[in-house]
């Protein structure tokens, strides 16, 4: 560019040559070269999204289909990944903040998870197969099989789980790098809408046939995944980055550990920024977490589950970008703060009002329908609130504090639900108590915010 920029009209944005720039970093993008980074970027991430709305579901159902409990459910879908996250989060965040490399800093450590992922899928797909096989060849007793097959469904599992973690560190560290700023709010929004389009589409074909044909589900799924994967690595460029802060000599494992914990968790206003974003997805946990067996227990085929589901997503799509837009105009914290507002009082209704599948489908529908708004219009809420060298490694901050939580609500809850005759309106009830616990943090993390300088001076603090 032989001129310089004049006029600038927001941060990030630039007049030059009669049209408007973008950058981020070292790099700069026109309109059409910010529409091809989105299309890839998008390709990626409806890979992505369809591999995480299929799983769980699909795990759940085998889960039960060889008599697992709620507590083993809940201790495989909840608490095996939170471990996993409190753990390889911060590792692998850490490496790749520090990362220079001929690939950039991100998209060598996705081009090394999306083999391992698509390999668990197929543990999983094939988990009733090598699970029988192996209580064979070991000659154990007949009552012992279907805890054979769900030991293998849970190792296998736990693969795909840490690649989930590992990856979706990097995946947002790769947004926040090559994304600009000025519109990461509706950025968020269409991969919102690309999240549930592919929600919808496995929910409307897949879902009622996964008892059936799990194997050719998952599998297919998990190659999708690998390849698309790939090919948004091999299109999307980083650009340059400041050399990584030095390191002291001979620092080690537990040094650098120590030095992530002083950055991540030594300012109490970053602790209730950590602690508002964790309560929050946690708030959704209990009601998702058994999702599939509460709508059995209240009379819903899972075709007719399926279809919920998709009413679900198809309001949540229309309200996708304007939330982002939202997010863009009003700030995220105010969005999250009306979401979570509304997602409690619904909760609420939801315990003492679900009687059967029509109440039901109502209160799920919402349930759906609140916390994707949440989702969509708080997405960028670490990119604005953390500091931008470091986001990566407070991104994984937050889900090793989600992990604490994880880790205990999952299996509690299971356990309860076992104890209480698997009354499942108690996932309703979980749901608004921890909300309200998130609407606190929030409130709290909005007028410390207002004091950093708010909309128009906040400056992340070192």
């Amino acid at each position: 560019m032989n001129e310089p920029p004049v006029a600038p009209s927001a941060p990030g944005v630039e007049l030059a040559n009669g049209r408007k720039v973008w950058r981020v970093g070292t790099l700069t993008y026109t309109a059409g070269g910010l529409v091809v980074l989105f299309c890839w970027l998008l390709w990626g991430d409806f890979a992505w999204q369809l591999k995480e709305r299929a799983a769980p579901p699909v795990v759940q159902i085998m889960l039960r289909m060889f008599q697992a409990s709620d507590f083993l459910t809940g201790l495989f879908l909840s608490s095996v990944p939170a471990a996993i996250g409190l753990f390889v989060g911060p590792i692998i965040s850490y490496y790749s903040d520090r990362h220079r490399g001929r690939f950039g800093r991100r998209i060598p450590y996705l081009l090394l998870t999306a083999p391992i992922a698509t390999l668990s899928m197929a543990g999983l797909a094939l988990g009733p197969w090598l699970g029988t096989r192996l209580h064979a060849a070991m000659g154990w007793p007949p009552e012992t099989l279907n805890f054979t097959i769900i030991i293998v469904l849970g190792l296998s599992w736990t693969g795909f789980e840490f690649t989930t973690v590992a990856a979706n560190a990097v995946f947002n560290g790769l947004i926040n790098d090559v994304v600009p700023h000025v519109m990461i709010g509706r950025f968020f929004g269409l991969f919102r809408a690309v999240s549930l389009i592919s929600g919808m589409f496995f929910n409307y074909y897949l879902i009622g046939q996964a008892k059936v044909h799990y194997l050719p589900i998952l599998t297919g799924i998990g190659l999708l995944y690998g390849g698309g994967l790939l090919v948004m690595c091999l299109k999307v460029k980083e650009g340059g980055y400041p050399p990584p802060p030095a390191a002291p000599a001979h620092v080690g494992f537990f040094g650098a550990a120590k030095s992530y914990a002083q950055i991540c968790f030594s300012k109490p206003y970053y602790l209730w920024v950590l602690a508002a974003m964790a309560l929050a997805q946690l708030a959704f946990a209990p009601v998702n977490l058994f999702s599939v067996y509460s709508a059995e227990s209240f009379g819903l085929t899972m075709d007719s589950y399926g279809k919920y589901i998709v009413v679900t997503y198809s309001c949540s799509l229309v309200l996708a970008y304007p939330l982002g837009w939202m997010a863009d105009r009003f700030h995220p914290l105010r969005v999250g703060l009306f979401a979570l507002t509304a997602y409690a009082v619904v909760m609420a209704i939801g315990y003492f009002g679900i009687v059967g599948p029509a109440s039901f489908g109502i209160v799920f529908l919402v349930h759906g329908v609140l916390s994707g708004c949440y989702f969509t219009g708080a997405a960028a809420l670490g990119q604005l609130l953390f500091p931008k060298d470091k986001f990566a490694q407070f991104a994984a901050a937050v889900v090793q504090v989600l992990a604490i939580g994880n880790i205990v609500v999952g299996p509690v809850i299971g356990r309860l639900l076992d104890v209480l005759g698997h009354d499942y309106r108690y996932t309703f009830g979980g749901g608004a108590v921890i909300a309200l616990a998130a609407l606190f943090a929030t409130l709290v993390v909005y007028h410390r915010w207002k004091k950093l300088g708010g909309d128009t001076g906040y400056v992340a603090p070192e």
